[in-house]
């Protein structure tokens, strides 16, 4: 599992959050974090056969059960998450799935702490543990 991101977490309040839901999935699957300076950087990063999720507003909105279904059954994933303006149309065209949290435009580094928080709850799920309620 690998989270491509243009920019770093500057604020603590982000890099605590990121470093909880790091130490959850710990369990559950070897988790990459990779800062890149920007999309090209990004679409260079992608592992050798990982699925491409970009995370894009006008993507499709799915719920926790479908992303853990679509996204942690098995194989290489790496997540991309743009800058303040969003991914490069190449890197769109690129990417085999994109996914949105809602219509709403969510700031890039908290994002980052969203996509963690549902491959953490999509692990639990999957395994059916306590933590997600239908």
């Amino acid at each position: 599992m690998t989270v491509l991101a243009v920019g770093r977490l500057k604020e603590r309040y982000f890099r605590d959050a990121e470093a909880e839901y790091a130490k959850r999935l710990r369990p559950y699957c070897a988790l990459a974090i990779r800062e890149l300076r920007d999309d090209a950087a990004l679409a260079a990063a992608v592992p050798d056969r990982a699925r491409l999720v970009a995370l894009d507003e006008r993507g499709d909105a799915i719920d926790s059960r479908a992303f853990a279904d679509q996204f942690l059954s098995g194989g290489d994933v790496a997540f991309a998450i743009g800058g303040a303006d969003g991914h490069a149309p190449e890197l769109l065209r690129r990417a085999d799935h994109r996914i949105a949290f809602g219509r709403m435009t969510i700031a890039h580094r908290l994002v980052r702490i969203v996509l963690l928080e549902q491959i953490y709850r999509g692990f639990r799920i999957a395994r059916g543990e306590p933590y997600h309620r239908d």
